[in-house]
């Protein structure tokens, strides 16, 4: 059966099965094919994000964990997303993403652009994407790739593009480094048209997607174990007391980013753009809390994705109960 074909006849019985409430057995019937085909075309329906389940519960009040988050940051959605903490770290984050990835599909539509700081938890986010069909649709990324090993393209560009194909939408990559070398290079690759282009994207993106980047998470962010980073940026850190970047920018403790040398050389978005854009953070990791916690004293997250052992651990050590 072509794709087209299966995707019309799936789309067939996903109607019978949840608009007219018909049974397996009564479709099978109906459409004089047997119960097995019609199992497989439903199932067929939500791997190609045909169907979309929501579950409604009017009694159910909020989560504990979310509801603390919520008041003491002053977020506007936390999202717990429920795992045993005997899994281990990879598992937390497997579950966190694919979560996010599903989530993504109800926030994202036609007409938007969304900013992507890729990353070890963007990447993993971008694996379990469920396909949406938009129009007109932007994608554009954050910050770049480059450093004195490659230019970063082929881990960065990927992430990117899978992000617009699964929405039919167009990828806008970033191809300049991470961090340059000189704060006076970065100010001078910014006076160029074609890189204007890609800033005015930044500036226009409905919703930014990004998450925190640690230097000794379990599950370690991308930026710190790849070559991006010197000795000397690491003595930056511990002098500066920074806990924590978004789209390789720096923040300190209390979640303040000016007067810090190295952001002059990133090539990612001054952080008063996340202030002001919707952004969603994905987080998983013990070794991301501090700089979680800076951030949304920072005001730089506006919704919140987190598995369950990290959202605990957050509460139980920066909010007082």
């Amino acid at each position: 059966m072509e794709d087209q074909e299966k995707s019309i006849e799936a789309l067939k019985v996903a109607r019978m099965y949840y608009y007219q409430n018909l049974t397996s057995d009564a479709i099978a019937h109906e459409l004089n094919v047997s119960r097995s085909t019609v199992s497989r075309l439903l199932t067929y329906a939500k791997s190609q994000g045909l169907i979309s389940i929501s579950i409604v519960d009017p009694d159910e009040h909020p989560h504990f964990l979310e509801k603390k988050i919520v008041e003491h940051f002053k977020i506007k959605k936390v999202h717990v997303v429920p795992v045993p903490g005997v899994a281990g770290e990879a598992e937390w984050l497997s579950r966190v993403v694919q979560y996010a990835a599903k989530y993504l599909n109800s926030m994202f539509d036609s007409n938007m652009i969304m900013g992507i700081a890729w990353g070890t938890t963007i990447s993993g986010i971008s694996k379990y994407l469920l396909p949406k069909t938009t129009h007109n649709s932007q994608i554009i990324q954050l910050n770049g790739a480059g450093n004195t090993q490659s230019m970063g393209i082929e881990y960065a560009s990927e992430i990117i593009v899978r992000f617009a194909q699964n929405y039919q939408a167009v990828a806008n990559l970033f191809p300049v480094p991470a961090f340059f070398d000189f704060a006076a290079t970065k100010q001078a690759l910014w006076k160029e048209r074609s890189i204007q282009r890609l800033l005015d994207l930044q500036s226009q993106a409905d919703i930014l997607l990004y998450s925190i980047g640690a230097v000794d998470a379990g599950v370690p962010s991308h930026v710190y174990n790849a070559g991006y980073l010197e000795k000397s940026d690491y003595l930056e850190f511990k002098k500066l007391k920074l806990v924590g970047d978004i789209a390789t920018v720096f923040f300190r403790e209390d979640g303040t980013y000016n007067n810090i040398p190295m952001n002059d050389r990133t090539s990612g978005p001054a952080l008063e753009l996340i202030q002001k854009k919707y952004g969603i953070c994905v987080v998983s990791g013990f070794a991301k809390v501090r700089g979680l916690a800076a951030a949304l004293k920072g005001g730089l997250i506006t919704e919140l994705i987190i598995d369950e052992p990290t959202a605990r651990n957050l509460v139980e050590n920066h909010i007082v109960i």
